[in-house]
Parts: C-alpha cells; structure tokens; sequence
C-alpha cells in the first residue's frame, strides 16, 4: 500500500470506515537499545512481533495502528500489509506521545487498545475478554499484577489526548483508579517486556516448548 504524507507524519493509507467503533494501537517509538535491534521486527511465529500482533488484533478491531518513532519513516513503509502505520516525531519525549499520536490516527473510536509491541505473545482470548469488558479501562490481569493490552473508552481516550507531554500515560489511568475493571486472564504473555537479547530467547524457549 502507498505511504502518504499528512501534517508531516508519513501514514500508509489503508480503506478508511465511516465510522471505527474499535482500534489497536501497537507502539513501538523507541530505539530498542537494550535488545540492540527493532523488537518490532524480530522473527516470531513465522512473522514478527509486529506482524504477530496484529493478526492478533485484527479479528477484533476496525483498524490496527502501529505508532513509529526512532527512524520511524523507514520503518514504518516495512509495516505489513493491513496495518496502518504512523510516526511520533516527539518520540523521545515518552510514551504519551505516541499513544497521542495513535489516537489521533484513529479519530472517533468508541473504544481503544493498546499495547507496547514488546508483548507479541498476548492471546486472542485475552483481547476479547477485555473487549467484553463494559468499564471505561479494562486491564488484564494474572496472578494478582496487570499488564497489557489496555482498553480505553473514547471518554478516557479524549483525557490522554488533552494530557501535557509532561505527562506519563500511568498519570490518566491512575486518576481514573475507580473506573478501571481489572479482567483476570490465564495469560502471562500479558506481562512479557521482551526488551534484551536474554529474554528474547526466553520467549523463543518458551514457544518452543509448546510445540
């Protein structure tokens, strides 16, 4: 698909709906110094943490987002197809920038997930019990400790976007302590943070395992 520029952020263009009820928003901005390189196309299952991911999403989502950061124009034109891809120019001023950035691209979602591209393993039972959620933040959780992906609703999704870039995404969640449903998943693969070559190859020995 064609990359196209729009308010200096370089997009792929994909067909857009009328009206996108559900996003996915995979960030994956950083410069992945401690693994050395992108975690976002590492091999896994037979693709990559990017691609996995969003076959894993895109069952469930109108449309799947992948936020780029650090030679995020690049990278973002190797993006599989299907997935839309966008760039965080203000990457390196943190996380919020990006989920920023993916919440723009998605526009009028009534609900948002998202999640680092550190944690490809993520199943799809899990997506859906979060979705099945009725909460304005549903966070999965296993053995009493949250991870990813999140899901947000478009109420909470406008505060993220009206948060200073001072700010840290846990700073909207944590003030909406009480709105948050916490959706206990057999799924620990909500916790993997893939981000050195050691737990790299943990990841590889444990899917191995399964075989």
């Amino acid at each position: 698909m064609a990359i196209a520029f729009e308010d200096g952020v370089r997009r792929r263009e994909a067909p857009r709906r009328s009206a996108v009820r559900t996003a996915a928003i995979i960030l994956t901005a950083g410069e992945s110094r401690r693994m050395g390189q992108v975690k976002a196309y590492l091999p896994f299952r037979g693709g990559t943490f990017l691609s996995v991911l969003a076959e894993t999403f895109r069952p469930f989502c109108d449309v799947v987002i992948a936020v780029f950061g650090f030679d995020g124009e690049r990278l973002a034109a190797l993006a599989p197809p299907g997935l839309q891809a966008t760039v965080n120019h203000d990457y390196q001023l943190g996380m919020l920038t990006s989920l920023q950035t993916g919440l723009r691209f998605a526009g009028a979602a009534d609900r948002v997930l998202f999640t680092l591209v550190d944690h490809p393993a993520v199943a799809p039972s899990t997506i859906a019990s979060l979705l099945a959620s009725k909460s304005p933040i549903a966070i999965p959780r296993t053995a009493g400790k949250r991870g990813h992906p999140v899901m947000i609703n478009a109420e909470i999704a406008r505060q993220f976007l009206l948060e200073p870039t001072t700010s840290k995404v846990r700073d909207t969640i944590d003030r909406n302590a009480e709105s948050i449903e916490y959706v206990d998943v057999p799924d620990t693969a909500i916790h993997d943070d893939i981000d050195d070559p050691a737990l790299y190859e943990a990841l590889l020995a444990r899917e191995a395992a399964k075989r």
